[in-house]
Order: structure tokens, then C-alpha cells, then sequence
């Protein structure tokens, strides 16, 4: 640790969501998880996450999640693997968040928190871990953790964590959260998830007509859920809808924000969601370009 680099104060960063503009599953591995393909964007909207120094050496999260245990925050266990893979003791930390991303929405709410956590207390605790080292520790955590820590819209094979730089149109967004919470378990689970779509090329999927791809998971979501059927039908309405990761979260793509916005006014009653741009640099980043 370099002690004439550490932050005195308290360090507020954005925790973005990310959108899979599409997710096709190729098959299961041998290790129980899937080989996916996917296209991750980022979205100028999240949560946001204050870390404030402490001098006692605890890691204090100010909120706890409702449901979870602080000790299985992904916050949590963020700031413990920085303070244990730290080079010697680290002061402490109070970390406060603000929540606006829904919990069980496929925009990757936890993995942008962790990753958030990572990158702040990399500044505040004055570590100076590179972004590659980053994002080995944030796969500890969750396949979706390292896109975050990277911090551009990526290409993802693997289980996601295999990432190459893209740059898909910087769209606007109609997301809608149905009223269900879905469990990336469950669905991974289902007999009936298409695990057999065939490999495709990085450069095929910038051209032609994007309705080619699709999300694997949909078909099982839209049959569990119903909810997620309704939205997804009434937003196909005015153009391609589409699930983001295991849902619950569809979002539909406009190429203006006045567009979008009228789409969002439209509604049906009772739905939450946002309206958003797509953006290729995580808000994450531009911040901490902007503090350097």
C-alpha cells in the first residue's frame, strides 16, 4: 500500500447497469456452468456507491439489502477480498449505497456493486492494482463482475468472463421491470433452455439485421412468468423487445431519447422501469477520469 495516495475522504462512484443485447447458450460445460456468447452495453443509469475511511479496520456496510446477509452482499465480499489480497492491513471502510437498480432484473445490479466496490477501495485504500489485476479478483465473485471492472461494452464468451472490446450503437432504452423476481438458478436449470445454438463470429453480429440473435432464456422466462410475457408483447409493439440476461428486466431499443421517453409515458400502469442511453464507457470510468 502507498500511503501517500490514500483518499481522506469519502469517494462516491456510480454502480451502472448492463444490458445483454443478446445472450445465446451454446451448451453446458463440464463444470456444471454454460458456454455462453453475449453482447454487453452499459446504461448512463444504476446505483451509486459511497466508500467513507474508517481508522478501526472493519468493513461496515451503512444498508443492508433486504433478503440478504451482509456477509453475502457482493459489496461485502467485495471489500473483503480487496482488504485480504492487500499487500498489508488497510484502515477500514463505511460503505453506504443507493439502490435504484431492481434486485433478480438481469441488469447485473450485484456484479456492478462489486465491481464499483473494487475500483473505490482501490482508490481510497491507495492499492494500485491494475484494472486486469481487478477484474481476476472480481471473477471470484460472479462471471458478470469482470465486464464492469473493464468498464467497455464487450463481446462475451465463456461464461461471460472471456471479453473483447465492442462498439454497439449508443442507442436509447425503454427498460421495464415486470412484477416478478426470477432466479438466474432456475432458469439455468430448466429442461426445456435452448443450450444448443450454434458459435457465431464477433463481426457477424455488428451487421445486418439484429433480430437474428435473440436471448436463450426467453422462451423458458415467458413460459414461467407470464409477466414477463405480457411486457414483452405489449413492448414488441413498437419495435424488437428483448429479456437482459435471465430477466426479470426487457428493454426495447430507440434511436432517439424523445422516442423512448414517448414509449415510457405510454406504459402500462403499475410497471416500474427507466429510460436510459446505451453507452459503450462505464459511467464508472468517465468518473474516475474525471477525479485523476
Amino acid at each position: 500500500m502507498n500511503a501517500t495516495v490514500l483518499q481522506k475522504q469519502s469517494l462516491t462512484l456510480p454502480a451502472p447497469a448492463k444490458l445483454n443485447l443478446f445472450l445465446h447458450i451454446l451448451g453446458k460445460r463440464d463444470d456444471g456452468y454454460h458456454e455462453l456468447q453475449t453482447l454487453f452495453q452499459f446504461l448512463d443509469y444504476g446505483d451509486e456507491i459511497t466508500v467513507a475511511p474508517r481508522d478501526d479496520g472493519r468493513i461496515v456496510l451503512a444498508e443492508s439489502l433486504p433478503g440478504v446477509a451482509d456477509q453475502d452482499n457482493l459489496i461485502y465480499r467485495a471489500a473483503r477480498l480487496m482488504a485480504d489480497s492487500a499487500s498489508c492491513p488497510v484502515p477500514g471502510v463505511t460503505i453506504h449505497i443507493h439502490k435504484q437498480l431492481p434486485m433478480g432484473g438481469g441488469l447485473g445490479g450485484g456484479s456492478s456493486n462489486a465491481a464499483t466496490t473494487l475500483l473505490a477501495l482501490n482508490r481510497l485504500w491507495g492499492l494500485d492494482m491494475t484494472l486486469e489485476r481487478l477484474a481476476q479478483l472480481g471473477l471470484d465473485l460472479g462471471a458478470d463482475v469482470p465486464v464492469f471492472v473493464l468498464g467497455h461494452a464487450a463481446w462475451g464468451e465463456g461464461v461471460g468472463e472471456k471479453l473483447t472490446p465492442a462498439q454497439p450503437p449508443e442507442d436509447w432504452f425503454v427498460v421495464l421491470k415486470p412484477r416478478c423476481d426470477i432466479s438466474t438458478g432456475e432458469i439455468f436449470s430448466e429442461q426445456g433452455l435452448t443450450r444448443n445454438t450454434p458459435r457465431i463470429k464477433i463481426a457477424p453480429a455488428f451487421e445486418g439485421d439484429a433480430s437474428r440473435y435473440r436471448n436463450d432464456c426467453e422462451d423458458v422466462v415467458r413460459r414461467l412468468y407470464p409477466e414477463v410475457h405480457q411486457g414483452l408483447e405489449w413492448l414488441a409493439q413498437f419495435g424488437p423487445a428483448r429479456l437482459t440476461g435471465t430477466g426479470a428486466c426487457i428493454f426495447g431499443r430507440f434511436p432517439t431519447e424523445s422516442k423512448a421517453r414517448k414509449i415510457w409515458a405510454s406504459r402500462p400502469s403499475g410497471i416500474s422501469g427507466f429510460v436510459a442511453k446505451g453507452v459503450n464507457i462505464s459511467p464508472l470510468h468517465k468518473k474516475l477520469t474525471e477525479l485523476n
